[in-house]
């Protein structure tokens, strides 16, 4: 399940028939320069935004502007954007879908500011994908949904997740996905090619200097591109989309990361809000680091519930005693620093691989720890460490070629665009070492400085305004948030903060492990579908079990 909120990349184990993370890459971005190529200025109909007046978008100042300037479909410079006709076709085929009838999706481009400061510098092209409604005759508009990430592709995530919609969904809109800019068909950036990230990922020191490779490298690559991806520039991107298809309000099913575009559209466009899922909340008060800390503090707790599972097993690598069994894996984790695997092709299980292919398996609920504690123990009992390199790779949306897709470094300059500011120095990162050793001591006691830091923005050659802050939005529809009380990616605290931060909100609750909670537990798709079909807001209060049919 693409639903990704840390760490480097995107994890796929959980749901990986329902989303997946895409590798095909486009846009109208030159890659070398991070400049509009002349494709990328090719301006949608009616109108030419190169004629158009240039209008800055507005920025937080300490004294109030005299004027107020019009944002979105009000701002003259961007009408042409927001009058632009899709041209759907059938969708380019994607390779690792043979099995996949594509027939029923549709695809087709959008255009979209380079600069939403300067609409008329340029445009991007934006991939969109979608499913038509199963039946027309009920249709009430469009749906869009975002697996998160950063990183995640929603064109993918619709191409290859279809039956995932059938039902009420499916009947009443049509499904769109969009890869924001940076990932997918969106301009991607991808900033070290195959080999170098594999040496990147595997590496088991991981100082200052290894996040400045990948950001000298992205820079090097994508210039000023990098200057214009970011949160706020996706939501401005999601709201030409909505006025593109047609809808006057937006409709949307937001994973992970995903809740951040949501609340932050709630916040950009309150009047546009239509009926909105957040699944799986970050917290968008909190700097990146304090959410790092809290979240490396989940999958903590999921390490221990884990290892507790596995001790109840008939047979388990850790033991039979619970409260001995997350010290021993993380031990035998740990030790690979010293002491690699080699894998049957040659590759090397290293420490921070292995911690990777774990996690990977902590976004997973008890119904797929079995396989992770095969993996585990063929590792630490056979020496095989073939099955935690697949984690790994499923992580890293690493193929069986050897290929990476975009989305890690998509990852990286998101989530570096949004949150540089809030990196700590001096009292305040040594304070912050010491609240991850204490909240996660097992997970971050080999490198507390990745921990800490993940992404690495303390090289990164771009600073963005966005300041973590709380999201209050003055949209009259109610936001339905979900939250599972195990997820240990986006820890239940934060859907419980982010429903009372935004005010109009109702928290919707999971009960179980695992990210997420949509396609986890039938109670929660019931409460879900009659809200963005009927617009009935789930009663205050509402817990839902986890499926327990495997």
């Amino acid at each position: 399940m693409i639903t990704r909120f840390s760490r480097r990349a995107l994890p796929a184990v959980a749901a990986a028939a329902l989303l997946a993370a895409c590798t095909s890459s486009g846009g109208s971005t030159d890659a070398a320069s991070g400049t509009p190529s002349a494709a990328a200025t090719t301006t949608p109909s009616p109108t030419d935004p190169a004629t158009a007046t240039p209008t800055p978008t507005p920025t937080a100042t300490a004294t109030p502007t005299p004027t107020v300037k019009p944002t979105g479909q009000a701002d003259p410079a961007l009408q042409a954007f927001y009058g632009q006709q899709l041209a759907w076709a059938a969708c380019k085929d994607d390779p690792k879908t043979a099995k996949i009838d594509e027939s029923a999706v549709q695809c087709a481009t959008l255009k979209v500011p380079l600069d939403y400061a300067d609409p008329s510098g340029g445009s991007l092209d934006v991939g969109v994908a979608r499913i038509g409604s199963a039946r027309p005759g009920e249709r009430t508009g469009s749906l869009l949904v975002n697996p998160g990430g950063p990183g995640g592709s929603g064109v993918s995530m619709v191409q290859r997740s279809q039956k995932g919609y059938d039902g009420p969904l499916r009947d009443h809109y049509d499904i769109v996905g969009f890869d924001p800019r940076g990932t997918g068909l969106s301009s991607p950036v991808k900033c070290l090619d195959d080999k170098a990230r594999d040496s990147w990922l595997t590496a088991d020191d991981l100082g200052p200097e290894h996040g400045k490779v990948l950001a000298d490298a992205c820079q090097a690559k994508y210039g000023k591109l990098l200057e214009h991806i970011g949160t706020r520039d996706t939501v401005r991107d999601m709201d030409v989309l909505r006025a593109a298809l047609g809808d006057q309000k937006l409709s949307y099913l937001g994973l992970s990361y995903g809740t951040y575009i949501g609340s932050v559209y709630a916040e950009e466009f309150p009047d546009r809000v239509g009926r909105l899922v957040l699944d799986g909340a970050v917290d968008p008060a909190k700097p990146l680091t304090e959410n790092n800390i809290e979240q490396y503090a989940g999958f903590e707790r999921s390490l221990r519930a884990f290892a507790a599972h596995c001790a109840k097993q008939k047979q388990c690598p850790l033991g039979k005693d619970p409260d001995k069994a997350p010290e021993k894996l993380a031990d035998f984790l740990d030790g690979l620093k010293q002491k690699p695997l080699t894998t049957k092709d040659g590759r090397v299980l290293t420490s921070s691989v292995a911690w990777t292919g774990v996690i990977n398996g902590l976004y997973g609920d008890e119904r797929a720890w079995d396989a992770l504690a095969d993996s585990v123990g063929a590792a630490m009992v056979g020496g095989k460490g073939d099955g935690l390199l697949g984690y790994a790779d499923d992580y890293n949306d690493r193929d069986k070629d050897g290929h990476y897709s975009v989305s890690a470094d998509a990852y990286t300059a998101v989530y570096c665009a949004d949150g540089a500011t809030g990196v700590p120095t001096g009292d305040a990162l040594q304070a912050a070492y010491a609240e991850m050793a204490s909240k996660a001591p097992l997970i971050s006691r080999r490198e507390p400085g990745s921990a800490l830091f993940d992404p690495d923005c303390r090289s990164w050659p771009f600073r963005s305004p966005e300041k973590a802050h709380a999201i209050t939005s003055k949209a009259t529809t109610p936001i339905v948030v979900v939250g599972s009380t195990g997820d240990a990616a986006t820890p239940y605290a934060n859907a419980e903060k982010l429903a009372a931060e935004l005010g109009n909100a109702v928290l919707l609750t999971r009960e179980g492990e695992g990210h997420t909670g949509y396609w986890r537990s039938e109670c929660i798709r019931t409460a879900v579908n009659a809200f963005l079909v009927d617009g009935t807001v789930p009663a205050a209060g509402t817990r839902c079990a986890t499926d327990t049919a495997k």
